[in-house]
C-alpha cells in the first residue's frame, strides 16, 4: 500500500465515532479497509529490517526459538523464528503465514525455516528451542514419526541438520518461547507466504 493511499485511509478512519463497546466507521469505509490501514501503519512505523540477515561470524552456539500456530487445527497457520547469536543478541526475527495447516505441521515448517536461515547465514553450531514436545522428541529419536504429513517434513529437517557441526534441540516451556509464539501469530494475522523480518 502506497503512502498516499494509507494516509487517505487513516484520515477516513480518524473520523470514526466511538460507541459503547463498538466503533462507528464513516460511510464508505469498511471494517476490512480499517484493519488494512491499521496493519499497514504498523508495518510502516516499525523499524526497517535488513534485507538480508547479517552473517553470524561469532564463535559459539547460535540459539533459535521456533513456534508454529494454527487457529482451528487445521486452520489458518503461521510460523515464527527468533534467532539469537552466541552473545544472546537478536540476529533475526522471521514470521510468515503458511495457509491452512495443523499445529504440528506449522511447528515443523517453523523448524525448517530456522534451519534454512541458519545454513544461509553460515551457522555451524545450532541449538533449537521449541515448546512442541512432539517435534522435539521426534527429532531426538524418542518418538516415531507416524503421521504421513509430518514424514517428509521430518526427512527434510534431518537433511538440513546434517549441515551443522553441532546440533541440539530441546523442549522449553511455552512462557520461555513467547516471542516466537508472537511471531507465529503475527504470521497468521498477515497471512503471507513470504518470510518477513
Amino acid at each position: 500500500m502506497d503512502t498516499a493511499t494509507l494516509l487517505s485511509l487513516l484520515r477516513r478512519l480518524a473520523q470514526a465515532k466511538p460507541g459503547r463497546a463498538e466503533l462507528h466507521l464513516p460511510e464508505g469505509l469498511t471494517a476490512h479497509d480499517a484493519l488494512q490501514a491499521v496493519r499497514a501503519s504498523i508495518r510502516a512505523l516499525e523499524p526497517p529490517a535488513a534485507s538480508t540477515p547479517r552473517p553470524v561470524a561469532r564463535p559459539g552456539v547460535t540459539r533459535v526459538h521456533i513456534d508454529g500456530a494454527s487457529r482451528g487445527n487445521p486452520g489458518p497457520a503461521g510460523i515464527g523464528v527468533l534467532m539469537l547469536g552466541a552473545d544472546g543478541e537478536v540476529v533475526e526475527r522471521l514470521y510468515r503465514g503458511i495457509g491452512e495447516a495443523t499445529n504440528n505441521v506449522a511447528e515443523y515448517r517453523a523448524l525448517l525455516l530456522a534451519l534454512e536461515r541458519a545454513v544461509a547465514t553460515g551457522v555451524r553450531d545450532l541449538a533449537v528451542c521449541s515448546d512442541s514436545e512432539l517435534l522435539v522428541r521426534q527429532l531426538q529419536g524418542r518418538y516415531r514419526v507416524k503421521h504421513p504429513a509430518l514424514q517428509p517434513l521430518f526427512a527434510k529437517a534431518r537433511e538440513l541438520i546434517s549441515a551443522f557441526r553441532h546440533f541440539e534441540i530441546r523442549h522449553v516451556p511455552r512462557e520461555l518461547n513467547a516471542e516466537a509464539d508472537t511471531l507465529a501469530n503475527r504470521g497468521i494475522d498477515e497471512g503471507s507466504e513470504n518470510p518477513k523480518s
